[in-house]
C-alpha cells in the first residue's frame, strides 16, 4: 500500500512544482510516475556528441512572470538563449514567425483581410494577415499537424499565431525571460522533486486501490483515461521521431528548428540540437544531431502530446469535467488532465495557482503566497 497525505501521479511539470510547493509547506507528499524517468514530456538527455536532446520535441523556455523565474531559480542556473524559427518555403529558409516587414514586402501595406466574426482557424489567420502568407507559412503546416482541413479547426487555436513586428525575428520577444536551464530540463526537474519520495515505472490506473491519498489525489494525466472512457475517447496528436547523428555535418540548417509548410513532405519539423548549446560548446562538438517530427494520431495515452483543438472533443471533455467536478478528494489539473496545451511557464503559473486553492481549502497556508 502506498499512502500519503498527498499523492500525485505525474512527474512533469506540473506535478513536480505542486508536489514541491506542498513539501514547502511541511506536507507528506509521494509521486508516482508510469514512465520510467522524471520530466515528463521535458525530459531531455545529453547525446554521445554531448548535444543536449529533447525527447519528447523542443522545449524553449520563456517568461515574464518574476514569481515563476525566482522558483525555478532556486533549482537551476539558467543561461540566456532566444529561438530563431525558420520555414522552408521552396528553396528558401524564411523567419518564423513571420514579421511586418516581409509581409509589406509580399502584399503591400493593404493586406485585404478577412472581413465578419471568423468561426473557424483559418478564417482568424485571413482576419490577421494576406491569404498567400497563410498559405506560405501555415495552411500546409497545420493541415499536417492536425491531419484535417484548418477550416474544421477551432479558432482559439490560433491564438499561437502571432506576427512580429517591424523586422524582428525572434520566437518570443516580448517575453522578459528567453532562457534555457543550464544542465538540462530532467536535472531542473529533478532538483524541484529534491527529496519528495517518487516512484517510477508505476501505473496508478493499474493500481488504484494499493494507493491511498489521506487528504488528496493530484491526477496530472489523461481525464478521459481516468473515468475508463467512460464517454468515448478524447483525440490527441503527437510525433513519430527520428534521432540522427551527422558526425561529418558542421552546419545542416540555420537554426535551431526548421518548419516544412510544404504539405508534400510529410515531416512537419526538423530540430538541430547543436544550436541548443552556448556558443563556446557548439563551436568544440563534432557533428550536429538532429530529430525529424512527422505527426500523427496516437492510441497509446503515453504518446499523447497535443489536445485536439475542435467542437467535438472540446464537448466531450466538458463532459470529463463535469465528472471531475463532483471528486471531493481528487483534483485532476495539467495539460493531460485539463485537456488544454500549456507553455512551460503557463503549466507551472497554473500549478502554482492550484497548490495556492489546495493550501487554503485545507488551512494550510494563504493562497496569495503561491498563487503567481
Amino acid at each position: 500500500m502506498i499512502q500519503s497525505d498527498f499523492v500525485i501521479v505525474g512527474a512533469g511539470l506540473t506535478g513536480s512544482t505542486i508536489a514541491r510547493l506542498l513539501a514547502d509547506y511541511g506536507q507528506e507528499v509521494v509521486i508516482l510516475d508510469r514512465k520510467d524517468h522524471i520530466a515528463g514530456n521535458v525530459f531531455d538527455y545529453k547525446h554521445e556528441s554531448g548535444a543536449m536532446v529533447h525527447k519528447y520535441g523542443p522545449h524553449y523556455f520563456r517568461c515574464g512572470s518574476e514569481k515563476i523565474w525566482n522558483f525555478l531559480n532556486r533549482f537551476t542556473s539558467f543561461y540566456n538563449w532566444s529561438a530563431v524559427l525558420k520555414s522552408k518555403v521552396g528553396n528558401e529558409y524564411l523567419s518564423w514567425p513571420v514579421n511586418e516587414a516581409y509581409i509589406n514586402s509580399v502584399a503591400g501595406e493593404d493586406w485585404n483581410l478577412f472581413k465578419g466574426e471568423p468561426t473557424n482557424f483559418e478564417e482568424v489567420c485571413l482576419s490577421r494577415m494576406p491569404r498567400a502568407i497563410y498559405e506560405m507559412f501555415i495552411k500546409g503546416y497545420t493541415e499536417k499537424q492536425w491531419g484535417v482541413k484548418a477550416t474544421e479547426l477551432s479558432k482559439d487555436l490560433a491564438v499561437r499565431i502571432t506576427i512580429n513586428k517591424g523586422t524582428v525575428n525572434t520566437l518570443t520577444p516580448n517575453h522578459r525571460w528567453n532562457a534555457l536551464p543550464a544542465n538540462g530540463y530532467t536535472e531542473m526537474v529533478r532538483g524541484i522533486i529534491g527529496d519528495i519520495p517518487i516512484k517510477l515505472n508505476y501505473d496508478y490506473l493499474q493500481h488504484r486501490d494499493n494507493v491511498k491519498a489521506k487528504k488528496l489525489l493530484i491526477f496530472t494525466g489523461p481525464i478521459d483515461e481516468f473515468f475508463n472512457y467512460e464517454f468515448g475517447k478524447l483525440k490527441y496528436r503527437g510525433q513519430n521521431r527520428k534521432v540522427e547523428y551527422l558526425p561529418e555535418i558542421t552546419n545542416h540548417q540555420p537554426c535551431i528548428q526548421v518548419n516544412y509548410p510544404n504539405p508534400e513532405d510529410p515531416r512537419i519539423r526538423t530540430i538541430d540540437w547543436k544550436h541548443l548549446m552556448p556558443a563556446e560548446e557548439r563551436e568544440n562538438m563534432k557533428g550536429t544531431v538532429l530529430t525529424h517530427e512527422t505527426p500523427f494520431t496516437p492510441e497509446e495515452p503515453a504518446q499523447y502530446e497535443y489536445p485536439f483543438p475542435d467542437k467535438a472533443n472540446a464537448s466531450l471533455y466538458q463532459q470529463y469535467k463535469a465528472e471531475a467536478e463532483k471528486l471531493t478528494h481528487t483534483l485532476i489539473c495539467g495539460r493531460l488532465g485539463e485537456y488544454r496545451y500549456y507553455d512551460m511557464d503557463q503549466a507551472i503559473g497554473r500549478a502554482m495557482s492550484l497548490t495556492g486553492k489546495i493550501l487554503e481549502r485545507f488551512a494550510l497556508g494563504k493562497e496569495a503566497e503561491v498563487a503567481v
